[in-house]
């Protein structure tokens, strides 16, 4: 029975991507990213129960695999698409019925994603692309915070971060994790400066802080990774 407390942990995040995948489909935002942060929260818990009780398993991996497309991928898809057919319905050029379909490309770079992590040995203690949940929880934050910003972007500024984010998921730019093997500033320095900012973000703009906080976490990791590549050149 203690190997399938992981499991089990697993599936109540696909059991939240899957309320949050109706409530997107229905228009309700709000609740959509509510109970898209509880996936995500189930998320982070299912791994570091594993570990805690020492039953990593293969069908572990693969079933967090298949959560993680529904909450992260399906759902942030979800809103894109609905947003988009709130954006083209006042239009009657027969083409702007199948922008909103658009907004799944974002569902396929996450699939695309997360088979790379399944089989990507160099992502046991980092990223190599940007995390599906980080993408999820950018896209849902906006459909919510500062009244519904998504809503007030025009169709092509969509469309264009469609494109950034899908590529950003399946780039080969290292990303940081929040994995502490330690906790001295100079192995973690990064860590430490993303979590300051983070808070001050949140203090300051409480949950409007979210997008931002993935923007701030995507320029952070290309500093660093800019930095360690010019470390290996000199």
């Amino acid at each position: 029975m203690k190997k399938q407390i992981p499991n089990i942990i697993t599936l109540c995040n696909q059991l939240s991507g899957i309320i949050a995948l109706i409530f997107a489909y229905n228009g309700n935002f709000s609740n959509a990213l509510l109970f898209l942060m509880i996936g995500a929260a189930f998320d982070f818990c299912d791994g570091a129960t594993a570990r805690l009780l020492k039953v990593s398993s293969n069908i572990g991996k693969e079933l967090d695999s298949l959560a993680d497309m529904v909450t992260f991928g399906l759902v942030p898809g979800m809103v894109i698409y609905k947003v988009l057919s709130v954006l083209c319905e006042t239009n009657s050029a027969l083409f702007y019925k199948y922008i909103p379909y658009l907004g799944f490309i974002i569902t396929l770079a996450s699939a695309y994603r997360l088979a790379k992590f399944n089989i990507d040995e160099r992502q046991t203690s980092s990223f190599i692309g940007l995390a599906t949940p980080a993408n999820a929880i950018f896209w849902v934050g906006l459909s919510v915070c500062y009244n519904n910003l998504l809503l007030q972007f025009p169709i092509w500024a969509i469309l264009t971060l469609v494109i950034v984010f899908s590529f950003l998921l399946i780039c080969e730019l290292p990303m940081f994790s929040l994995k502490f093997h330690n906790f001295k500033w100079k192995e973690n320095s990064i860590r430490y400066i993303f979590i300051i900012g983070t808070i001050i973000l949140g203090i300051l703009f409480q949950i409007n802080a979210l997008p931002v906080i993935i923007l701030w976490y995507i320029l952070l990791s290309i500093v660093d990774f800019l930095i360690s590549l010019k470390q290996k050149h000199n």
